[in-house]
């Protein structure tokens, strides 16, 4: 049942967040282009310290392989860390409720989960991993992965900057990411959160007296300062295994609205910081109207198929709500503002949920899947508008083609080396997502209770949906009761699949970047294709969602389309 009331809700919260992203994509531009901005006095000689403990500095720039092995030896060191941590988590500090040591698969595919700021998880949260672990080493990668996407998305807008194919400085873009833009904002976010009712605490645990009689052990900790960053930074692991439908994490509409504003901050203010980067007024646009366009869409397809009657459920004894309610859905969020929350959160490649995805209806799992088929609308931490970047150079290259024009973006020609990258970045995403599915499904691996599970669309779907999950470093999940994913082969699997799903790509965006830095900037001529406008907005949107379509179609029909039918 629609309230129509809430729709002005999350109307006003995305205007807001449209309201505040020319500000913040300003304020980001300044950053990564080293021009003055707010904290200049008191940040600059830390940063500057930092360097020189570092052995760098903002003047060294670094072509794109060289940019590429620091996020590896980075990202490595954090790989390392957080397996080590979590293999050994029972014998470390801050350990209270004495959580036992994590498999060595299941540690593997929590630290590739971490660091590759997917953070989809395969264990609960309350039990299997101890509370040091969640404010040490996963938190450090928290910040550490959407640092990472922001300094990828700094050098691939620099690729339109520079003459001499170099992409800038990892290291003090990880440096400035982290004190220019993460922490400020999360800390800020997390005071919001604690006037909202989330806790922010050093005590593990509180012992509640239910009406009904006995005890319960209710898990506390600092959670407001944990969901911040992991909404900010695009992460959405969630401090309670029922993330953001646990009342501790998210207690009423006002912070469930204040969380679909900070999830879409920094995504929508990405194409803002690129137009300001290569001062190219309205080439933002773009990007902006095919992100709502495809954004809005989504939300309303969404909320009209969870209002409607779940066909599949209709029948269940005992799955019927009486109350309005969708089955599955938090009653303490209206239908619309659990809709938004839930597809912005997929969209914006946070993964964070607020409603019980595997009993939502086919269409609103498929609305759901084509979120992470496009990583781009508006996709992760700066890795997301990288995405986008790719799809649009390979419309403009279509689009000249077809018009017979020499395919240019922003003065810089599109050579075959880019049309490869790109078009590498856009297929090793379908090839990590079919494969591991096949041989999950051929192979026998997707159990449950120790016995193979009766092959179903709906099966056919979770299985989709947990490396589509993954591959795109997204991390939702559809359902923990489909089939058991915690064996050593989802584990391996999957942790191959979002390393993989990671950095590949990156390193496709860095490549094109670095093409495009080693080329003169032309005058635009008679045959330039104009970007700036509506025209080449719609093109560019019918082209990302014809292009998505004609490489899921076909699974899709297994899965979501199979259900319907």
């Amino acid at each position: 049942m629609i309230d129509l009331r809430s729709l002005w809700d999350i109307a006003l919260i995305l205007i807001f967040a449209l309201a505040a992203a020319p500000f913040f994509g300003d304020y980001l531009a300044r950053v990564y282009t080293n021009r003055p901005a707010f904290g200049d006095v008191i940040l600059g000689p830390i940063e500057r310290a930092i360097y020189r403990a570092l052995g760098t500095s903002p003047r060294r720039s670094m072509p794109a392989r060289e940019y590429m092995g620091a996020i590896l030896l980075v990202n490595g060191a954090v790989l390392g860390f957080l397996f080590w941590y979590f293999f050994q988590q029972a014998g470390l500090p801050l350990n209270p409720t004495g959580v036992p040591n994590m498999t060595w698969d299941l540690a593997f595919h929590s630290a590739a989960s971490f660091t590759t700021n997917t953070d989809y998880t395969h264990f609960t949260n309350e039990s299997q991993i101890s509370f040091g672990a969640m404010m040490i080493a996963w938190q450090l990668a928290l910040f550490l992965s959407a640092a990472t996407g922001l300094a990828v998305l700094a050098a691939s807008v620099r690729g339109f900057m520079s003459r001499d194919g170099t992409l800038g400085n990892f290291y003090v873009d990880l440096v400035r990411t982290l004190t220019r833009v993460l922490i400020p904002i999360s800390v800020v976010a997390a005071l919001l959160l604690v006037l909202m009712g989330v806790p922010e605490t050093f005590n593990w645990t509180v012992i509640a007296h239910p009406i009904t009689g006995g005890t319960q052990t209710i898990y506390l900790g600092p959670v407001a300062s944990f969901q911040s960053i992991s909404l900010l930074g695009t992460n959405g692991g969630g401090w309670y295994s029922a993330n953001m439908a646990d009342p501790l994490a998210n207690p009423s509409a006002v912070s469930n609205l204040f969380a679909i504003f900070i999830m879409l901050l920094i995504p929508l203010s990405a194409p803002f910081a690129f137009a300001r980067m290569v001062r190219r007024k309205g080439e933002e646009w773009p990007y902006v109207g095919t992100i709502l366009i495809i954004l809005v869409v989504a939300i309303a397809l969404f909320i009209v198929y969870q209002a409607a009657t779940n066909p599949a459920l209709a029948n269940l004894t005992g799955l019927t709500q009486s109350n309005g309610y969708p089955v599955g859905q938090e009653t303490r969020f209206s239908l619309p503002e659990a809709s938004m929350f839930q597809v912005v959160s997929v969209y914006a490649n946070v993964g964070a949920n607020n409603m019980m995805i595997g009993s939502i209806s086919p269409v609103g799992q498929m609305v759901l899947l084509f979120g992470m088929f496009t990583q781009s609308t508006p996709g992760g931490e700066g890795t997301g508008f990288g995405m986008l970047l790719l799809f649009a150079v390979l419309a403009i290259f279509v689009g000249g083609l077809m018009v017979g024009r020499t395919p240019e973006y922003l003065g810089k020609k599109i050579e075959t080396g880019h049309v490869k990258w790109s078009a590498l970045a856009l297929l090793i995403h379908p090839a990590l997502i079919l494969i591991p599915s096949a041989i999950a499904i051929l192979g026998g691996f997707v159990v449950i209770d120790g016995s193979t599970v009766g092959l179903s669309a709906h099966n056919f779907t979770a299985v989709l949906y947990e490396f589509t999950s993954e591959s795109a470093n997204n991390g939702s999940a559809l359902s923990t009761a489909a089939f058991n994913d915690t064996t050593p082969f989802f584990n391996v699997a999957g942790a191959i699949v979002m390393l993989v799903g990671r950095f590949v790509p990156i390193y496709a965006m860095l490549k094109v970047s670095e093409k495009f830095a080693r080329q003169r900037t032309l005058p635009a001529g008679p045959g330039t294709l104009r970007t700036a406008s509506a025209t080449f907005t719609i093109y560019f949107t019918l082209f990302l969602v014809i292009t998505t379509a004609l490489l899921f179609l076909p699974v899709l029909a297994m899965g979501p389309l199979a259900q319907i039918l």
